[in-house]
């Protein structure tokens, strides 16, 4: 997930998305529910929870729109009928997600499989569904919804839910989950295992694992990704 410079504050609003398979990057219109909004740090609202009661108010139905409009709405999530907006990527993530695009492409097509580092809508429809970086496939994506993937990429952000987004991968069987923290300059290879994500030292995918990828990222010099 991605955060740059931000923190993250929690609007309540029950999603009711509409993301049509011609423009995955539709109108939001919130009801009731959670929207989980990053903030610049330093911002009076980092880390606070509010509640918004039917109708929604005006002032968030713009926030809304203008995401829309900008395109910042690309990442933003559903869980459980809960919007979760997510600020753009940094610099430094993006220089993160280009480079283990370079290494897990020839690894993953040596082993039969499709590396998309790239976001992608990973779950059933628009009412919850999780943004990776990134993954690998069994067979070429097509299409807007996937219901599931062999790995997910998750690059760490201050302030971002990458870990609680675990549950979600775990029941729709995603195989692996690898997790690379910038700021402590750190990978994290996952396998799924009776249900639940255990750390693993080498992927049963493809032939690399946490150590070897660690060594090979050139992590950047700032604390945030």
């Amino acid at each position: 997930m991605t955060a740059g410079e931000h923190g993250r504050s929690h609007v309540c609003a029950r999603s009711d998305v509409r993301r049509s398979q011609a423009d995955t990057t539709s109108a939001h219109r919130a009801r009731r529910g959670c929207a989980s909004i990053g903030l610049r740090r330093g911002g009076t609202l980092a880390h606070v929870r509010t509640v918004i009661l039917d109708p929604p108010t005006a002032g968030l139905e713009e926030l809304l729109e203008r995401r829309r409009r900008a395109g910042l709405d690309r990442l933003d999530e559903v869980w459980e009928g809960e919007l979760h907006m997510v600020p753009a990527p940094s610099g430094e993530h993006a220089d993160i997600a280009q480079q283990l695009a370079e290494v897990l492409g020839p690894l993953a097509r040596a082993a039969g499989l499709v590396a998309t580092m790239g976001d992608f809508n990973l779950g059933d429809g628009e009412h919850d569904y999780r943004v990776p970086d990134g993954g690998v496939h069994r067979q070429r994506p097509r299409g807007v919804w996937h219901t599931t993937a062999a790995l997910i990429v998750e690059i760490i952000s201050p302030g971002d839910e990458t870990w609680e987004k675990l549950p979600f991968y775990a029941a729709h069987h995603v195989d692996e989950a690898l997790i690379v923290n910038p700021a402590e300059r750190r990978v994290h290879w996952l396998a799924l295992a009776q249900g639940q994500y255990q750390p693993v030292q080498h992927s049963s995918l493809i032939e690399l694992g946490p150590v070897d990828l660690t060594d090979q990222i050139d992590w950047p010099t700032v604390e945030d990704a």
